[in-house]
């Protein structure tokens, strides 16, 4: 549930009885007790409750938030996601992926089963299914918590970080189906399956969640994140500019048919867009 407005049926930190200990005050209930994990800065705008499992959660947008810039390092980067890795880097710096749904499938799929045994509207399937959650629960927080180290490293060490303009959901999206034109009704064999467990990996490896981060975090450290196009980033040779499909014979090898130059795939992709970031900033300034 959210309130739109601090104030209008909600008040934050309202409780001048309990000054050492927080409280939120909402419409309907009185004083609720908060366990703040960290200061809230600028003005609280819009207040949010949310119940995951067994717990409840306080969200707090707000306006105003001073930013804290970064002394300038002089240095730019480009940054390739992946599948085997998370992302890496145009000078060959690799963030690893390490596939927190997949390490989790086996505890997930005997909770899930577990919960599939249980009767419908009983005690016993209601605590079934708050184990399901938090094994998924703990699968985000991993992701929340990778994505953070990973953007804290690449903002502290970076003043401009490019990076491919993705859209996810279209990347995850079933492939379309071949009507067989020799039997009507029919369809031709369309690559679901292997498409399927590509787009498990993707969202494995929480690219949304990455970028998003990224985003916030640059934004409050003064950096600038720069979004280019990811057409040819990983068929281009980053040496002569050719562009073929079979300049990648490998998913993790780059060999350009043109000049010979060889280089790990994500990282020829990096300098790519690394370099497609760095236009287009000139252009915005001159313009």
């Amino acid at each position: 549930m959210e309130w739109p407005k601090d104030g209008d049926g909600c008040r934050w930190n309202s409780d001048p009885h309990h000054a050492t200990q927080t409280r939120v005050r909402l419409q309907g209930v009185g004083h609720v007790k908060v366990n703040q994990h960290r200061p809230v800065r600028g003005t609280v705008k819009t207040v949010s409750v949310k119940h995951e499992g067994t717990r409840w959660y306080l969200i707090l947008s707000c306006d105003d938030v001073p930013a804290v810039p970064l002394a300038p390092t002089g240095a730019v980067v480009g940054v390739d996601l992946g599948v085997a890795s998370l992302a890496t880097t145009s000078d060959g710096k690799q963030y690893g992926n390490p596939r927190f749904l997949e390490r989790a499938a086996g505890k997930l799929a005997d909770a899930q089963r577990d919960l599939a045994r249980k009767k419908r509207g009983s005690k016993r399937r209601r605590k079934a299914v708050a184990r399901v959650a938090n094994h998924h629960r703990t699968v985000a927080r991993q992701r929340v918590d990778l994505a953070n180290k990973t953007a804290c490293e690449l903002v502290a060490d970076h003043d401009l970080i490019a990076v491919e303009k993705l859209s996810i959901k279209g990347m995850t999206r079933r492939a379309r189906r071949k009507p067989d034109p020799d039997r009507p009704g029919a369809f031709l064999p369309n690559g679901q399956a292997a498409k399927a467990g590509l787009n498990r990996s993707i969202l494995d490896a929480g690219w949304g969640v990455f970028l998003n981060v990224l985003r916030a975090k640059a934004e409050s450290a003064g950096r600038v994140v720069v979004e280019v196009n990811p057409r040819h980033t990983s068929q281009r040779c980053a040496q002569c500019g050719h562009v073929a499909a079979w300049n990648r014979p490998t998913q993790a090898t780059f060999l350009c048919v043109t000049c010979g130059h060889t280089a790990h795939a994500d990282e020829n992709a990096a300098v790519n867009i690394l370099r497609a970031g760095l236009a287009l900033q000139t252009d915005a300034q001159a313009a």
